[in-house]
């Protein structure tokens, strides 16, 4: 049986989209010194930190790499790790690679606290963000669909997964569009966007220093719930990372835009703690673009089942992260000692046939 759906009562016509807390989205504390993640933006009694897998796919070398950093600045630092399975990609969700995906960090050796949070187990947490981001009126339906999104852009995009949405269902585009009450997450023809100021904001990463973006020019109105009736990603991780209590988010540095598109929600909703962002260089195949499928099946799974051990795998990780100069072998509590981020390269990490080569001569068959 479906949650209940929350009472929302379209705002009164004069109201603003944005509350005073939500103008600036700039924040963030900055690193300190000695080049260590620190606290948010709000005292808290202590860091917590999460290990987020998505089950599309299962775990390669590198969002392995990523997780084992974050566990490692965990363990040296003191935070809580918290386990949460974000699972609400519709279609693209493997429904058995989500146990192995936890069975696959636990094989490399990394913890945590409590059992995992399953995204789709519970929607209530995000139609009750929704339903006030619709009560301050922020937010506006969007039938668009992306080939009419892709003809209405004015530039080329590099990025075919990034188009700018120009506007065109937002309100006062269509002088005939309607204010009426609605139910969200309901209609699969209908997307719910987040109208952005045209502005500039900003925040202090620990890696890559002050970054600024101006979310309009990025991206435009971003989509918050989706037509396939589930909450995206940008909203969905910031409910879950105020509720689970997270201040410290380490991830991979393709995402280092939506840090500005989470922090613009999470002034607008009024959530804290406000994290504080690590952003860590990618690992990349031989043509310069991130590892993926294209490159060949660089699973941790399959490594495994070739006969490749642990420490085997771990040493070829710790090389990518200035953690060795050459290959060694090596578990992830000697990762964790050793690893340092001021030793960590600024730049994205190349996956060569070399490596390859060093991971296949340790198969134990």
């Amino acid at each position: 049986m479906d949650p209940p759906q929350p009472d929302i009562q379209p705002p009164p016509p004069d109201s603003s989209p944005y509350p005073d807390s939500a103008q600036a989205p700039s924040t963030g504390s900055a690193p300190d010194p000695a080049g260590s993640p620190t606290g948010g933006a709000n005292p808290v009694a202590q860091e917590v930190t999460r290990l987020a897998p998505s089950p599309t796919g299962a775990l390669h070398l590198g969002n392995a790499r990523t997780f084992l950093i974050n566990w490692a600045l965990a363990k040296r630092h003191g935070w809580k790790i918290v386990l949460r399975v974000e699972d609400l990609d519709g279609p693209r969700v493997d429904p058995e690679a989500s146990q192995a995906a936890i069975d696959t960090l636990a094989w490399l050796g990394l913890s945590w606290e409590g059992e995992p949070l399953y995204q789709s187990h519970d929607l209530i947490p995000y139609r009750d963000a929704l339903a006030k981001l619709y009560r301050l009126g922020a937010i506006y339906p969007c039938t668009c669909t992306r080939k009419e999104i892709l003809t209405a852009q004015s530039a080329p995009h590099e990025d075919e997964h990034e188009l700018r949405y120009p506007g065109t269902c937002r309100p006062g585009a269509q002088a005939d569009q309607p204010q009426t009450t609605v139910k969200i997450l309901e209609d699969s023809a209908t997307a719910w966007r987040i109208s952005v100021p045209d502005e500039s904001a900003g925040y202090e990463d620990v890696v890559c220093g002050p970054q600024r973006f101006n979310i309009q020019k990025q991206v435009g109105d971003f989509v918050v719930a989706s037509k396939m009736g589930l909450p995206a990603y940008q909203l969905a991780v910031v409910v879950d990372d105020a509720r689970q209590g997270v201040t410290q988010v380490v991830r991979g540095d393709d995402l280092l835009g939506s840090a500005c598109r989470q922090l613009f929600l999470y002034r607008i909703l009024g959530l804290s703690p406000i994290p504080t962002y690590t952003h860590l260089p990618l690992v990349l195949g031989p043509d310069g673009r991130r590892l993926a499928k294209r490159h060949g099946d660089t699973r941790i799974d399959t490594y495994r089942q070739r006969g490749v051990g642990v420490r085997r795998i771990i040493g070829l990780l710790a090389r990518w992260s200035g953690v060795s100069d050459g290959y060694s072998e090596l578990n992830a509590d000697e990762f964790a000692d050793r690893f340092d981020l001021e030793t960590l390269g600024r730049d994205p990490v190349t996956m060569t046939q070399e490596d390859e080569a060093w991971l296949l001569d340790g198969c134990s068959s």
